[in-house]
């Protein structure tokens, strides 16, 4: 009498692993998308400004080392470990937002009622990260300028954004 039971639930269980799997995978790709972004953002301008890796020398200095020796515009010699490891580190955070916004939109798919909270939760939490980062990276924002910071953000974010919206291209959401 207890067979079914037990089979109905390790099938949901199954199930509902499955899916977690799914939207954990999906978050994060959108994370490796906005990492792998960023990423390219701050090359560019470091080649364009002819110091390449530069922007992510002087953020894991100020990350791993607390910004000690951080002078704006003055030529650093590039730590391709320091660099590797803030790139790691980048990616990383970068994987778990997306694997949270994931889960969000999943619960705001469910029920539709939640979409716009779930779209302004997402804007704050992009919001306070930058802020956080302008108030607890001064080093930071005095070697480099904080445009640079922001813009490559929100080019992230937008390729996070874009990402998740594919996937999730026919989610409704009510104000």
């Amino acid at each position: 009498m207890t067979t079914p039971l037990t089979e109905t639930t390790a099938t949901l269980s199954k199930v509902q692993a499955s899916q977690m799997i799914k939207l954990s995978q999906e978050g994060m790709m959108a994370g490796t998308w906005g990492a792998a972004t960023m990423t390219l953002w701050f090359l560019l301008l470091d080649l364009v400004a002819g110091h390449p890796l530069s922007t992510p020398h002087r953020l894991g200095t100020a990350l791993f080392h607390g910004g000690g020796g951080l002078l704006p515009s003055a030529p650093v010699a590039v730590s391709l470990g320091l660099v590797g490891a803030f790139t790691a580190t980048h990616w990383l955070v970068c994987a778990l937002l997306g694997a949270l916004a994931a889960l969000l939109l999943a619960l705001a798919e469910q029920n539709p009622n939640l979409g716009f909270g779930v779209l302004l939760c997402l804007v704050l939490a992009t919001a306070g990260l930058v802020g956080g980062a302008m108030m607890c990276a001064e080093p930071v924002l005095h070697a480099l300028a904080w445009p640079v910071i922001l813009s490559g953000t929100l080019v992230a974010a937008g390729a996070m954004g874009g990402y998740l919206w594919r996937r999730h291209a026919h989610m409704v959401i009510y104000p």
